[in-house]
């Protein structure tokens, strides 16, 4: 049977967590740089081991007045800090509450330069093996990221995005710019099914656009959310498509 990894974003205090969490494979839980606050944190971890999903942390730049989506300059060791406390810190809520950490996911404009910038991609890698180097670390597909993580013999995990537009050289078009976001349900659920099956995407000028698809991200901040997943996980039933965690990432368990 065919099989693909569903990783939503969660704990940044809005959504329906509860809901969501049955309806993935891995959680990216925000560790308060962004979004989210111990209490969230703690919260989401239990959930995530109580529905036997992987448990992931999702560092960002400190920067809540802008839910961590604005560009921001850093020194490649002032990166490697930042990084190392946020990761720390979750895993150290996991382990407390009875489960592990799993993997590492960026979040927004630190995902995204780190998809390009490979200087900032070294410095986070280094920062996650520096905590724990069994974790996975997931990042855009083909991006600077993931060439990193492998440099590095770590674990890499490679997402693509549904319900994102994609450029030619297959970053992600800009959030700001025409196309960066699909909002036709229908539409994301063919693209997401094509992703898996065909693994490449179309770009926004027409190209087809090859990709190496480990993960999959479902964006829980949407008020229809949990409503899409459920429409995701038909869809996949329906195709043959299992949902799990990849291979390289431990699930946490009671």
């Amino acid at each position: 049977m065919m099989s693909i990894d569903l990783n939503a974003d969660l704990a940044e205090g809005i959504g329906d967590d509860a809901a969501l969490l049955p309806l993935v494979s891995s959680a990216n839980i925000a560790c308060g740089f962004h979004a989210g606050s111990h209490q969230l944190m703690r919260r989401a971890v239990e959930l995530a081991i109580d529905n036997h999903v992987a448990i992931g942390a999702h560092p960002s730049f400190d920067d809540r007045a802008n839910f961590g989506r604005s560009t921001v300059e850093i020194a490649p060791a002032d990166a490697f800090s930042l990084v190392a406390y946020q990761v720390g810190a979750l895993a150290g809520v996991a382990t407390a509450a009875g489960g592990r950490l799993a993997h590492v996911k960026p979040h927004g404009a630190l995902y995204n330069q780190a998809a390009r910038d490979r200087r900032l991609a070294e410095a986070i890698v280094d920062a996650v093996r520096g905590v724990d180097a069994s974790l996975a670390i997931f990042g855009l597909a083909g991006g600077e990221l993931i060439a990193a993580a492998q440099r590095a013999g770590m674990r890499s995990v490679d997402e693509v995005f549904a319900d994102r537009g994609y450029c030619a050289d297959g970053t992600l078009v800009p959030r700001n710019q025409p196309g960066a976001l699909l909002d036709s349900e229908e539409e994301v659920l063919r693209r997401t099914l094509a992703m898996i099956e065909r693994r490449g995407v179309q770009s926004i000028d027409g190209a087809w656009v090859p990709l190496q698809v480990g993960t999959i991200c479902l964006h829980g901040d949407g008020a229809h959310a949990v409503a899409f997943a459920r429409r995701l996980r038909a869809a996949f039933d329906a195709a043959g498509i299992a949902v799990r965690a990849p291979e390289s990432v431990a699930v946490a368990t009671p």
